[in-house]
């Protein structure tokens, strides 16, 4: 398994195409962009869990703030790493969080909902969204711009 993520195996061959990357970091950004479908589920957990707005408020606030502290701190571990290795690993914490966050649910308890999609989510979150960007301005260097905002901004036109 090591083997498959390791950092060579990342280096494409001479007739692969750079235009292949952002629709792949597109479906990236898709994934990550469950955290703003909090407001939909965020009524259900209120009355679920029996706590305040504020209180579930608190999960996404939390999420958000892992994701650019996990971003800030794991850029250089992405860039020695590779993008197969960061992704990889932001898939584990995400679905790590995920599964802490719905034992948190089951049993009732906030904290753990906190702990598992805010903190173990988020930083999967950020460690996700940095992959992508961080791949893309490589493969267009003369184009950093275009390549970061074909992935970026399509999310947030395809969210809507």
């Amino acid at each position: 398994m090591s083997n498959f993520l390791a950092r060579e195996r990342t280096i494409a061959g001479p007739s692969f195409s750079r235009w292949l990357i952002p629709p792949a970091a597109l479906a990236v950004h898709l994934c990550i962009g469950q955290a703003y479908a909090t407001s939909v589920y965020k009524t259900a957990l209120v009355k679920h869990l029996g706590v305040s707005k504020t209180d579930v408020g608190i999960i996404f606030s939390i999420a958000i703030v892992m994701l650019g502290l996990s971003a800030a701190v794991a850029g250089t571990w992405v860039d020695r790493n590779g993008p197969r290795k960061a992704m990889f690993t932001a898939a584990c914490f995400w679905a790590a969080g995920f599964l802490v966050g719905a034992l948190g649910i089951s049993t009732k308890q906030l904290w753990l909902i906190y702990l598992g999609y805010g903190v173990i989510g988020g930083i999967g979150l950020g460690i996700g969204y940095i992959s992508p960007v961080s791949t893309l301005i490589k493969w267009f260097p003369d184009r950093p711009g275009l390549a970061t905002g074909l992935a970026i901004r399509w999310v947030s036109a395809v969210a809507r």
